[in-house]
C-alpha cells in the first residue's frame, strides 16, 4: 500500500514534514564547516559518496548521516575567509523563503500552475523596471543566473535585428543568409558568456569582437567608436553591444550612457550586463555609476550576488516587452491562445524555460524583511571592506595591488624576493595551499600575463580585522611556500 506519509502535502504527513524539516535545519547548524573547506580532494569526497543512490527499500535513518556529510564537506559561504567567487551567504530570510518555495512547488510556465505566484512575479518585474528607469511598456522574466540572462538578451538583439533590418523571422527561418555579418562589440574585460552566447545562437564566437579598456579596465568609448569604424570598412554589421556593469575580476563598470549613445547612432542594440553591479541602483551612494543604464534595450540582475539570495535568482529585463514575440510559443495544453484573449497571464511566453521556480518570493520576502535603507548599508558595506583589503595591500610591502576597487572585488599578487619562487608558480601555489589546508576559499585570476589572486567581499558581516588576518595569513602563505620552493 502507498505510504502517503512521503507526502509533504498530505495530511497525515504534517508532523513527520516539522520533524524532517527541523532536523535538517539542526544538521545544517550543527555540522556547518568551522573552517571555509575541509580541504578534501575529489578521490576523497568520492569515497565518502556511495555509489547506489536507489536502494531497493528506503533507508530513513541513512538520510541523516548523508545530509550530515554534504554539509560538513561543502564550502562554508558564511565565513570571511571565503572571498574567491561571487558567491554570496544566503540571508536567512530567504533561506525560509526557499522552504516555502519548495513546498509549495509552484511552476511559473502557466497561471493554473502558480495563480497569485504570477502575479507575484509581474508585479515585482514591472516595479523593478521602473527601479531601473525604464518606460512603461518594459517587462521581464526571473532566470538562473547571469548566463542565461545575457543570452536572452543576445538572442532578442539578433532576432530584433534581422527582423527589423531583413523583414526575416529567425524563430521560423533560422539564421538569415547574410547573418555572418553579424557582430556584437564588448570590452575586453566582459564575461566569457558573450561568446558562449554567439556560439549558441549560431553565430560563432568571431562574431564577437573585444574592445579596448582604459586603466580601470572599463569600456573605452573612443576605442568603440574605432571599432565601429572598423567593422564599417569591412562590411560587417554591428548587432549588438554589450555593456558591463560590473566585471567578474575588477567590479568595473563601462560609461553606460556614452555607450549607449554610440549604439544608437549604430542602430545597435544595447545589453548592460549588470549582473553584478545592479545591486547599486538601491545604493544612493554608488547608484550614479550606474547613470545611462535606463537606456538599455535589455539588462541583466543577479539576486544571487550582492542581494545575498540563494542560487538561483536573477532577472532578465527589457526594455520594451514586444521583443519578447521573438520567443513566444503556443501549446495547447499550457498556454491557449484563448488565456491571452482573455487577459490570463501565462509567463512560459517570456522565458526560455518551461518548469520555473517561485524565485520572486525569496526577493520579496528578504525586502520586506531588510528595508531600502538596511539593504543599502549591506551593499556599500561590502564595497568598503574591498577599499579596506586594497588599502592594507597597498601597505604590505609582499604585496602588488594590480587595480584599484571598484566594487567588492581586489585584485593583487605576492611579489617574491629576487632570490624566490617563480612570482606566477608562487601565486598558483599560495592559493592551493591555502585550500587545501581548509584554511582560506580566496580567488585567482590572469591579468595580461601575470598570475594574480582576488578577494571578492561578499559578506558584510566580515570585519576589517578578519580582513586583515586574512591577509596576513597569505603573505605568510607567500613567505612559507617560498622557502620549500626556492627558484
Amino acid at each position: 500500500m502507498y505510504d502517503s506519509d512521503f507526502l509533504s502535502n498530505a495530511e497525515s504527513s504534517k508532523q513527520a514534514s516539522r520533524q524532517l524539516i527541523g532536523q535538517a535545519l539542526q544538521i545544517v547548524c550543527d555540522s556547518w564547516p568551522e573552517n571555509p573547506y575541509r580541504g578534501k580532494t575529489p578521490a576523497a569526497l568520492a569515497e565518502l559518496v556511495g555509489s547506489d543512490f536507489l536502494p531497493p527499500v528506503g533507508h530513513p535513518e541513512h538520510v541523516v548521516d548523508l545530509w550530515r556529510t554534504i554539509v560538513g564537506n561543502s564550502i562554508a559561504v558564511t565565513h570571511p575567509n571565503t572571498v574567491a567567487h561571487l558567491h554570496c551567504p544566503p540571508l536567512l530570510a530567504s533561506v525560509a523563503a526557499e522552504v516555502v518555495i519548495s513546498a509549495l512547488n509552484q511552476s511559473m510556465d502557466s497561471f493554473d500552475q502558480a495563480p497569485i505566484a504570477t502575479v507575484v512575479e509581474q508585479k515585482l518585474l514591472r516595479w523593478l523596471c521602473a527601479e531601473v528607469g525604464f518606460r512603461a511598456s518594459a517587462d521581464g522574466t526571473f532566470t538562473t543566473g547571469g548566463s542565461q540572462s545575457n543570452y536572452m538578451g543576445l538572442l532578442l538583439a539578433r532576432d530584433a535585428f534581422m527582423r527589423e533590418k531583413w523583414n526575416w523571422s529567425a524563430q521560423k527561418a533560422g539564421l538569415a543568409p547574410h547573418a555572418r555579418r553579424l557582430r556584437i562589440l564588448c570590452s575586453e574585460a566582459a564575461h566569457f558568456t558573450v561568446e558562449k552566447s554567439a556560439s549558441q545562437l549560431g553565430l560563432g564566437t568571431d562574431a564577437v569582437m573585444r574592445v579596448a579598456v582604459d586603466d580601470h579596465f572599463r569600456m573605452k568609448p573612443s576605442a568603440l567608436k574605432n571599432a565601429l569604424e572598423t567593422l564599417g570598412s569591412e562590411d560587417l554589421l554591428p548587432m549588438a553591444i554589450v555593456a558591463t556593469a560590473g566585471t567578474t575580476d575588477f567590479g568595473s563598470i563601462d560609461p553606460t550612457g556614452e555607450i549607449a549613445a554610440i549604439a544608437r547612432e549604430a542602430g545597435a542594440w544595447l545589453h548592460v550586463d549588470a549582473a553584478y553591479g545592479g545591486a547599486l541602483l538601491f545604493s544612493p551612494t554608488y547608484r550614479d555609476k550606474l547613470r545611462g543604464i535606463e537606456a538599455a534595450d535589455s539588462l541583466s540582475i543577479d539576486f544571487h550576488k550582492l542581494f545575498w539570495q540563494p542560487v538561483p535568482c536573477s532577472v532578465f529585463l527589457v526594455g520594451d516587452a514586444c521583443h519578447f514575440e521573438a520567443i513566444k510559443l503556443h501549446a495547447d495544453y499550457l498556454n491557449p491562445e484563448v488565456n491571452q484573449d482573455e487577459g490570463i497571464p501565462d509567463l512560459v511566453t517570456t522565458s526560455l524555460l518551461t518548469s520555473r521556480r517561485f524565485d520572486a518570493l525569496k526577493v520579496w520576502t528578504s525586502f520586506e524583511l531588510l528595508g531600502r535603507e538596511k539593504l543599502a548599508s549591506m551593499i556599500d558595506r561590502t564595497i568598503a571592506l574591498a577599499h579596506h583589503a586594497a588599502e592594507v595591500i597597498r601597505r604590505t610591502s609582499q604585496l602588488e595591488l594590480v587595480c584599484e576597487p571598484q566594487l567588492s572585488t581586489v585584485v593583487f599578487r605576492y611579489i617574491p624576493q629576487p632570490t624566490e619562487a617563480d612570482a606566477d608558480h608562487l601565486n598558483a601555489a599560495i592559493r592551493r595551499s591555502l585550500f587545501h589546508q581548509g584554511l582560506a576559499v580566496i580567488g585567482h585570476t590572469r591579468v595580461g600575463s601575470r598570475q594574480c589572486l582576488k578577494f571578492t567581499c561578499m559578506n558584510p558581516a566580515t570585519t576589517r580585522q578578519q580582513i586583515e588576518e586574512l591577509i596576513a595569513m597569505i603573505v605568510t602563505e607567500g613567505r612559507n611556500s617560498s622557502a620549500a620552493n626556492p627558484g
